[in-house]
């Protein structure tokens, strides 16, 4: 009896590559994330040094989210035609630039600059749809729920960024915290640049950026998954930015121990969205999001009710970082399975920018409201009302085309 053949040696080659890739994505996407993210963890001491009311304060947080969602459109583009070696390298390195342009506009105590670097910043955050794609190449459809959402666990460089950076304030000083960062980008970014490899069986599409994305805003994915991930991520993005502004506005916690507690809470969403993407090839995005989506409407009611610190606060944070985690999983899982292969850069690009977006209008309404009434439960509310939404918008969906809502083949 005849002992099975091997496979050839680019097919072991492959599959031997596709973990190594995947986890090399994961690293650009987790220290791009932290850059991203690293005004926010800072936004108290900012305001407290300048002179900055809630509202001030609210948006100096939100502006990275601008580009970096934004741009996730033009990213995705790029990728589909330079592949996401050539476009992690040049973004994580680049992203260096804005992060030392921050530290010196905080030096300079100047609001102005801080919120044209801290737009510039956002670039950090276009890395995303370049990870998608790349990694959605490496994987067949049954596994790309699972690729997708680990490689969507490196949105935990907020977590880092929400428990490190003040923390490094402390230990090494402001300008050399944001020198470690920016050194951090560039190792990494030759690192991606000498180990990390596009898939074999990717090919570069040729087509014009704006064709691109005509074709793939035609496709009804693209505003479905836009839609249901600006709930989603958009919420994920509004509280690991404002949570250390809230905490300290309503529980009265210094800088650090804020910072520790949104690390915490983006963990549990970190953790959560591999989760996602695997139920997600098991039982179908359209139930995952619908258990994400009613779980996100109750917790923000939790939330109105300002439960005692540590445990019941901190419980009902991670449950509604947990859920909003997993609806995220869910919604790359719909879109690496339903999107054409060579449009999948381009939607998730756009799709990304949605959820970028919808992290970014979230605090200006928080610290809004906060200045008009003195509390965050209308903010609560309207969270709760966009996820009521966005769960009968996923029922029509799951009812209307149940073949599209199953799980991978």
């Amino acid at each position: 009896m005849t002992s099975p053949a091997a496979p050839p040696a680019a097919t072991r080659a492959a599959l031997e590559g596709r973990g190594r890739n995947l986890g090399l994505a994961l690293l650009a996407f987790t220290i791009t994330f932290w850059a991203w993210n690293l005004i926010a963890p800072l936004g108290v001491s900012y305001a407290e040094q300048i002179g900055l009311d809630a509202t001030q304060q609210s948006l100096l947080v939100a502006t990275p989210v601008i580009v970096g969602s934004l741009g996730r459109i033009v990213t995705g583009a790029l990728t589909d035609r330079f592949g996401g070696r050539l476009m992690f390298t040049v973004l994580t390195a680049f992203s260096a630039i804005p992060v030392l342009l921050v530290m010196w506009a905080g030096d300079a105590g100047s609001y102005a600059l801080l919120i044209v670097f801290g737009f510039l910043l956002g670039i950090a955050g276009t890395t995303f749809a370049v990870g998608i794609p790349f990694v959605n190449a490496w994987y067949d459809p049954t596994r790309r729920g699972f690729a997708t959402g680990l490689f969507g666990a490196g949105m935990g460089g907020t977590a880092l960024s929400a428990f490190f950076t003040p923390r490094f304030v402390q230990w090494f000083g402001y300008d050399a915290t944001h020198w470690i960062i920016a050194i951090a980008l560039l190792v990494v970014a030759a690192i991606v640049w000498l180990f990390m490899r596009d898939a074999p069986t990717w090919k570069p599409s040729t087509d014009k950026v704006l064709p691109k994305l005509a074709a793939a805003s035609k496709l009804a994915v693209t505003w479905q998954m836009a839609f249901l991930y600006a709930i989603t991520f958009g919420g994920f993005v509004a509280f690991s930015t404002y949570l250390p502004t809230y905490l300290h506005e309503v529980y009265t916690y210094d800088l650090a121990d804020a910072g520790a507690r949104t690390a915490g809470f983006a963990i549990a969403a970190v953790i959560a969205r591999p989760l996602g993407g695997v139920l997600s090839d098991r039982i179908g995005p359209a139930k995952v999001l619908m258990i994400s989506l009613a779980g996100t409407a109750v917790m923000a009611v939790v939330e109105t009710f300002v439960p005692p610190p540590e445990i019941p606060a901190g419980a009902s944070f991670v449950l509604m970082a947990g859920f909003l985690g997993l609806g995220t999983g869910a919604v790359f899982t719909w879109v690496a399975q339903k999107s054409p292969p060579e449009r999948v850069g381009t939607v998730t690009g756009i799709v990304g920018a949605a959820g970028g977006l919808g992290g970014y209008f979230p605090p200006l309404v928080m610290g809004a409201t906060y200045s008009a009434t003195g509390n965050y439960v209308l903010g609560l509310l309207l969270l709760c009302v966009a996820a009521l939404v966005a769960l009968v918008f996923t029922i029509f969906l799951a009812r209307r085309n149940p073949k599209e809502n199953a799980p991978a083949a």
